[in-house]
């Protein structure tokens, strides 16, 4: 039998409370050491600090480091001899890290193919189609769809499609027109959108793939028409029973892609998602995890998407992003929760990572003047050595942080504080200099993890600051009515000072982070 493994978590001293207690929850089957770097903040924690610094008892047969340190784990896995990883940014999110949630996420695979439509592709030229292709593309569509529109010409179809086929793209046209089908097809399109039994001869006329329509959306029976004739003819096809706007026939038709399914088990299916992210205001992330999880339970494979108004901006990654969770959720038999927050724009599940009593706790180790920012249930916690406050409004904070001459670290200040706020009110996790975390409704920055953030704009005040520039008091000062911050009492902020421990090299606070001072 072989030996129980032996996980030893690496931190920094503010930190150790916060990983013992959560450590201590951990089941049986987990062994575990803590190795404390004799540093404050983990994210300072360097390889030849840790390497210096850090013994691994007997028996160790992995090294967990803190999710910001900026060692790089492969150096320690040569020099300690096991292997060493990078854990996750916050210590709560450790035992699901550990995968203690029963199922180990793979967000790697899905099964549904995006067709992307470029609404207004007749207007455009065809180096402007290949750029907007492309860009789909990129975000994560599988197939370009040009749409056709009504008493449009579109004489540079033909250059288009070949062009994007050029370009190593999958292409379907959708028209109204038979003509522009036609045309399509004839160029090289791999699909052709949307026959019906009325104009199902042009299937059997080229190689493209058809997406089979009702004549009406309530016309069911027709659809079922087109699907035996082309089952008949062995020729491959989509079939779409239409979805159609709240209020138009919505629950209907999703009744219709259940008819559809159950007199049809084995045929590949599309659903249009436009009638409904496009002509619903409201935000499209949640609907589009919607419909993709109807589209995963019914197991239709295709879906056409559209952005035309700016509040679905971000539908290809949306439905990019629901597609992989559903397949995972699917595969493991499961509820599609605990599968990332890709699917989580305005909220968080666990928005707060500390409480109340442990930023407390943290506030009473500081020993210098720096300013640290952090949200708990009760609100907005700023504090260093000297005050701790606690508040909902950022702005009511200035008065009280003695930055009044310093533009450049109340310009600091006041970016963070209105980010913490934001935090605060959604009901997102809030990290001091990290950006918020918007899932796949923003762009999430990509930064190199074993590499120190680089210097910003801003310092803080000291011999080497620019002099303060002067400032229209009117313009800090906080709203009237805005509530002034808590003061919480020394007595209860600060606990008894314990022994310094050996510190790591000097740091220095850059636009409110702290770095290395050499690289300062």
């Amino acid at each position: 039998m072989s030996a129980p493994e032996h996980i030893v978590f690496v931190t920094g001293r503010l930190a150790r409370a916060r990983l013992e207690k959560v450590a201590a929850g951990l089941p049986e089957k987990f062994r575990w050491s803590i190795a404390d770097a004799g540093v404050k903040v983990a994210a300072l924690m360097t390889e030849e600090i840790i390497r210096r610094r850090i013994k691994l008892p007997e028996g160790a047969t992995r090294v967990i480091l803190p999710g910001r340190c900026r060692a790089n784990p492969e150096h320690l896995a040569a020099h300690f001899g096991v292997p060493v990883e990078r854990g996750p940014d916050e210590v709560v999110d450790l035992p699901a890290w550990l995968g203690l949630s029963a199922r180990k996420i793979d967000l790697s695979r899905h099964d549904l193919r995006i067709f992307s439509e470029i609404v207004d592709a007749s207007k455009m030229s065809v180096e402007e189609i290949l750029a907007k292709g492309q860009d789909l593309a990129r975000r994560g569509a599988d197939v370009i769809d040009l749409g056709g529109l009504p008493d449009t010409p579109f004489p540079h179809l033909e250059d288009a499609v070949r062009a994007m086929k050029d370009a190593g793209l999958k292409v379907s046209v959708d028209s109204f027109s038979r003509e522009e089908l036609a045309r399509g097809a004839q160029a090289g399109a791999d699909f052709l959108l949307s026959l019906n039994e009325d104009t199902l001869d042009l299937a059997f006329e080229t190689d493209a793939v058809p997406v089979l329509v009702p004549t009406r959306p309530e016309d069911l029976p027709s659809l079922d028409r087109a699907i035996e004739r082309m089952l008949k003819a062995g020729r491959p096809f989509l079939a779409d029973p239409i979805l159609e706007p709240i209020h138009h026939g919505f629950v209907d038709s999703i009744s219709r892609y259940r008819d559809t399914r159950a007199r049809w088990p084995d045929i590949a299916m599309m659903m249009g998602t436009g009638n409904l992210t496009e002509l619903t205001e409201a935000d499209s992330l949640g609907v589009t995890a919607l419909l993709v999880g109807m589209c995963s339970e019914l197991t239709i494979q295709n879906v056409l998407i559209v952005q035309v108004s700016n509040h679905t901006r971000r539908t290809v990654e949306e439905h990019d992003a629901a597609r992989r969770v559903m397949f995972a959720a699917k595969a493991d038999s499961a509820l599609p929760k605990g599968y990332g927050r890709a699917l989580l724009a305005l909220h968080d599940k666990r928005p707060f990572v500390q409480t109340s009593a442990d930023i407390v706790s943290a506030a009473a180790e500081v020993r210098d003047p720096n300013y640290r920012i952090a949200v708990a249930e009760d609100g907005i916690h700023v504090y260093n050595r000297d005050i701790h406050r606690v508040g909902t409004d950022a702005m009511a904070f200035f008065p009280n942080l003695n930055v009044a001459s310093d533009g450049a670290h109340a310009f600091y200040l006041g970016a963070e504080l209105a980010k913490a706020e934001t935090a605060w009110r959604l009901g997102k996790r809030y990290v001091q200099d990290e950006p918020l975390d918007w899932g796949c409704a923003a762009d999430a920055e990509v930064e190199d993890a074993t590499a120190f953030k680089k210097v910003g704009h801003t310092r803080h005040s000291g011999p080497d600051a620019p002099p303060p520039a002067t400032r229209d008091a009117r313009l800090v000062q906080p709203d009237a009515d805005a509530e002034l911050p808590e003061m919480i009492p020394e007595t209860t902020a600060r606990a008894e000072a314990s022994p310094e421990l050996p510190q790591g090299p000097k740091t220095k606070l850059v636009c409110g982070r702290l770095v290395p001072a050499d690289q300062a």
